[in-house]
């Protein structure tokens, strides 16, 4: 949850800049913030990239390797006016300033900068910005704290970052998110899944759910939290 607001919804960020570190250090931030934030290091990357997630704030780096973040910019408000663009650059010229702001941009922020400052921006942009308020989850989607499921199109996401599962870690993804915060025997995860009567088979459901730990958890609050001498169960990471 967006610890700014009591939406249930976490605001969409797209951070865009051809540095790889600092790419993964403002999504580490924002993502603390309680927000989904998915990354770009290119500008037609940026374009393809809001396209198809439909973000409601960019981060966007004025110097990009391909087309420049003005250009970035002006071809995602022909989409989609409404989205919030923080400018991200080394200049400091005040001509720059303006000139980004001028293109459509809602505020900027000079490197070397705080990253605290970037999220306080962020949420004063998208506070004041009704147009900005997400759409739900798509039709048949599953979907628990910043962990979604879309049956339709069969993909996982958490945080906003698509992971990649085998169509059995898919298989028990689905059964655990079908009952949230409830205690799951071995048993009966073996007998929703592999279809198998329960005999000795126990180190199957212990594989796998170590295989989707490892994919979902990684680097993130946990989610998958094993009950001892009961089973699993799954729920939103504080």
């Amino acid at each position: 949850m967006d610890r700014s607001t009591d939406r249930q919804e976490p605001w969409r960020i797209l951070v865009v800049d051809d540095e790889p570190d600092l790419v993964d250090v403002l999504c580490s931030t924002l993502r603390y913030e309680g927000w989904q934030a998915r990354a770009a290091t290119a500008g037609l990357a940026a374009v393809a990239a809001a396209a198809e997630w439909r973000p409601h704030a960019v981060v966007l780096d004025m110097m990009l390797p391909d087309i420049d973040g003005m250009e970035v910019l002006r071809r995602i408000h022909l989409d989609r006016p409404e989205v919030r663009v923080l400018f991200l650059t080394a200049r400091d010229a005040v001509e720059d300033r303006i000139a980004g702001l001028a293109a459509g941009g809602d505020d900027y922020v000079t490197k070397p900068f705080s990253l605290a400052e970037v999220a306080v921006r962020l949420r004063s942009l998208l506070r004041r910005t009704p147009a900005a308020a997400p759409v739900g989850p798509p039709p048949g989607a599953l979907v628990l704290g910043d962990l979604m499921l879309d049956e339709r199109a069969r993909e996982v996401t958490r945080g906003g970052e698509v992971v990649e599962l085998s169509p059995t870690e898919y298989a028990l993804l689905h059964y655990l998110l079908r009952h949230p915060r409830q205690v799951l025997s071995k048993a009966q995860i073996l007998d929703a899944v592999w279809s198998y009567d329960f005999g000795g088979r126990a180190h199957v459901v212990e594989l796998y759910i170590s295989y989707l730990r490892r994919k979902l958890d990684a680097g993130r609050a946990p989610m998958i939290h094993t009950v001892r001498g009961a089973g699993y169960l799954i729920k939103a990471a504080p």
